[in-house]
């Protein structure tokens, strides 16, 4: 693939991959970006994870066509970008490995590789000249890893920046596509680290940007005020939406009936965005991007051994770690003779910051009665207004 005219895609794609880093389903597989920048110093833009390396390297082969490769920029080491340092190496002994500070005790702690006289590293603001092309490395700790450096190459205006405005998928250059997947890759993955992103954000607004290279998904060259505006939204936990998501953590499908039935009330009231996510179902990767798209959620849970169903326990886990914060979330528990889904979540939730949650709590036993119903209804009037 040309990017420019001096600057090649040579990545690859991975469409077999179930789960990325053993957890995010894909159902389009996912890209291991890799560029290489031809000048009177060529330069390889990271590596590929251990699924891409036949690909990659025969990529590198063709686009280099006899020339050898100056430089080695390493933006990242976490495996799906580095794990093919130890065999650039090999295949490329006069090269020159260009990374900071903490990547270099990364790649020993990864690789037995002996690096003498075979590095470069650079600080905050260094430039590296290639000729007609500067890279100038900003520091991104914690985007998301503490070595994770972007580059900005000025003579062509391209952000490389690693992980940030990556996306799962193969087939993801669609706004819409990109849109869902990339939230549902940062808010997983990054989505911790909004503090740092922010940072890396206003670095980035010194520079005229033209173009931006990450390290997953697609290159992005066209509107990119889109693509900065939901990374701004998303690092600082602002809703997108303005809606309603119902998550419900349902045994027997009582407690999946009264969340239809309170989804039924909201839009009777005029909520217009309302949505009902079975957790027993969905992966709680895509329960955390919806919670955060909209801004106000409902959590019904059915009680478990006196405590939370497992999904609803989960996904509450992966809320607190990824910082979840700036939300109204009402309480619905279910259970038979002990209901005590409530008490749990409000606890999980108090540990949150900036979480509102609105009374009445409501309490079903077993399946809706006239008095839960009731305060159902009493519920949903308080959100409409929320």
């Amino acid at each position: 693939m040309v990017i420019t005219d001096e600057i090649l895609y040579v990545g690859a794609e991975d469409r077999n991959l179930d789960l990325f880093e053993s957890q995010y389903p894909v159902s389009d597989g996912v890209t291991y970006n890799s560029y290489v920048i031809l000048d009177e110093k060529t330069a390889v833009m990271d590596t590929v994870d251990n699924r891409g390396t036949a690909q990659w390297l025969d990529n590198i082969r063709k686009v280099l066509d006899g020339r050898k490769p100056d430089y080695l920029v390493i933006s990242h080491m976490e495996p799906d970008h580095g794990a093919n340092i130890a065999r650039f190496v090999e295949a490329y002994p006069e090269a020159v490995i260009v990374g900071n500070a903490k990547t270099f005790p990364m790649i020993s702690q990864f690789f037995d590789l002996n690096l003498t006289g075979r590095t470069l590293t650079v600080k905050e603001g260094g430039t590296l000249s290639l000729g007609r092309h500067t890279l100038q490395f900003l520091m991104a700790p914690m985007v998301h890893w503490p070595e994770a450096m972007v580059a900005y190459e000025q003579t062509e205006k391209i952000l490389f920046s690693a992980d940030a405005f990556g996306t799962f998928g193969v087939n993801s250059g669609l706004k819409e596509q990109w849109s869902e997947e990339a939230a549902r890759y940062y808010l997983n993955i990054v989505g911790k680290y909004g503090a740092q992103v922010q940072a890396l954000l206003k670095k980035a607004a010194a520079l005229d940007i033209q173009m931006i290279c990450p390290l997953h998904g697609p290159v992005l060259k066209e509107d990119l005020g889109y693509y900065l505006d939901k990374y701004q939204i998303w690092s600082s936990y602002e809703p997108e939406q303005k809606g309603v998501l119902i998550a419900s953590a349902s045994i027997h499908g009582n407690t999946l009936a009264a969340a239809g039935e309170l989804a039924d009330m909201l839009r009777g009231r005029g909520e217009e965005c309302v949505e009902v996510l079975d957790l027993t179902r969905t992966d709680v990767s895509y329960g955390v991007r919806k919670a955060f798209f909209y801004d106000r959620v409902v959590l019904a849970c059915a009680t478990y051994d006196g405590g939370l169903f497992p999904c609803m326990e989960e996904f509450l886990a992966h809320l607190k770690s990824k910082n979840y914060q700036k939300r109204t979330v009402a309480l619905v528990e279910n259970g038979t003779w002990a209901p005590g889904a409530v008490r749990a979540m409000r606890g999980m939730l108090e540990s949150m910051k900036q979480i509102t949650i609105p009374e009445p709590a409501v309490t079903i036993r077993s399946a809706l009665n006239e008095d839960s119903r009731r305060a159902l209804e009493e519920l949903a009037e308080v959100l409409v207004t929320a």
